[in-house]
């Protein structure tokens, strides 16, 4: 039985035919730095050392899931509203400056609060104000990559943006070594060093408004449309965002408790595993830069995408089970190195796949916006996941989450297999 797929509507703004210029690659790589900077610092480092402070340590597993949890709701929901609104925003400005702006100095805001909190609710209250707004700026950049990318180009400049979050990994992972003992400085110095990296994006963009005021679209029923794409007319789509989905899982499953994994792992106090965090994520990283870039180029060159999924999802898989079995912090670096390939060769490669499945170019903030919910919803649901598989049985039990996760990310990429579009 043959699958139903649908013809795109006539765009607006018609997709790009040059490449990008330099310079719009190179701050728009930027960009994506910060934006990550600001929002990666306070989960890899940030919130447990704060969380530490207000809490007693038996409390402080729990405590970083439920504001975790909080704030990644605030992600789900209001990425794929704030990219329906961008794609609908007119104005001499463009549609994507103006939110890109706002958002940045909207989590810049809410940064200041987490770094003030007296208590966990005003902790948690400043993370979900945080989310809310750095993912209206994550929507309108990630919309600007289909606004700007021809698909020729998508491959290596989705390399350079992997390499660009990740990199914020590391920066944020020697925040909390350098900076761990100052909360302001902790989460105001990444916060501040976004809001710069996007504005010099924005200065340079050639956000194109839009030729004429689109259509009315129906008002709430419209708006509750937004978090909805026919798995019917794009399965291509539908599939690319359940193989999204459990890669992400399964990598925050250990994100979000990676502070925690080597204090009680390896017997490390808060300072020690700060320390050995940042050389992992900088080991880390250097992985994904060198394989995330090699992918990026062999990818467009050959004009294929699913191959490399499914490798990144095996190679991530057995990152993660060393991990499970790792008795020492070279076992620990070892692991970090294979993460890095397996993940580095994913993210070079799943936006581009991303890019070329979208099912209309006018609406690529609002499909973006509901592609990253896969980004979004497994960040929600993995520190509640992750902790109830640390917790079961007697003592913690970091063995079981990471084979749990190892398994997820072979499912997803088994998840991409029946993509048809792309290769």
């Amino acid at each position: 039985m043959s699958r139903e797929i649908a013809a795109p509507p006539a765009p607006l703004l018609p997709p790009p035919q040059q490449k990008a210029s330099g310079r719009v690659v190179a701050t728009m790589t930027l960009a994506r730095l910060g934006l990550m900077l600001s929002l990666t610092a306070p989960l890899i480092a940030g919130l447990a050392l704060k969380v530490q402070t207000l809490v007693r340590p038996d409390q402080a597993v729990a405590v970083v899931g439920v504001v975790t949890t909080a704030g990644a709701i605030g992600a789900l929901i209001f990425d794929p509203i704030f990219g329906r609104i961008s794609d609908r925003t007119t104005g001499r400005f463009g549609r994507r400056r103006p939110w890109l702006v706002a958002g940045s100095l909207g989590l810049m805001l809410g940064l200041l609060v987490i770094a003030l909190a007296p208590n966990v609710w005003v902790l948690a209250l400043g993370w979900l104000f945080g989310q809310i707004a750095g993912n209206a700026a994550v929507a309108a950049h990630t919309a600007s990559l289909a606004d700007q990318l021809p698909t020729a180009q998508r491959g290596k400049v989705g390399g350079l943006i992997g390499i660009a979050q990740q990199a914020s990994t590391v920066g944020s992972a020697y925040a909390g070594k350098l900076l761990g003992q100052d909360m302001l400085l902790l989460f105001l110095v990444p916060g501040a060093i976004g809001l710069l990296l996007v504005l010099a994006f924005v200065l340079v963009l050639p956000d194109r408004p839009l030729p004429e005021r689109p259509a009315p679209d129906g008002g709430l029923r419209a708006m509750l449309k937004t978090f909805w794409v026919s798995p019917r007319r794009y399965p291509d789509f539908a599939f690319a965002w359940v193989s999204r989905f459990l890669i992400v899982l399964a990598a925050w499953m250990f994100l979000t408790f990676r502070l925690f994994y080597l204090q009680h792992e390896l017997g490390m106090s808060a300072k020690e595993a700060a320390s050995v965090m940042a050389t992992g994520v900088l080991i880390y990283t250097v992985a994904v830069i060198l394989a995330g870039q090699l992918a990026g180029w062999v990818s467009d060159r050959i004009s294929r995408r699913k191959v490399f999924i499914g490798a990144s999802a095996v190679i991530f898989g057995i990152g993660t089970w060393m991990l499970a079995h790792a008795e020492s912090v070279t076992g620990f670096y070892a692991a970090e190195v294979v993460l890095g390939v397996g993940f580095g060769v994913y993210v070079a490669i799943d936006l581009a796949l991303v890019l070329d499945v979208l099912p209309n170019p006018d609406e690529a903030g609002k499909d973006l916006g509901v592609f990253n919910i896969a980004m979004s919803l497994p960040q929600t649901l993995a520190p509640g996941l992750a902790a109830a598989l640390i917790s079961a049985g007697a003592g913690q039990n970091y063995d079981l989450m990471l084979t749990a996760a190892a398994v997820i990310a072979v499912v997803g990429a088994l998840a991409i297999v029946p993509v048809r579009s792309v290769r």
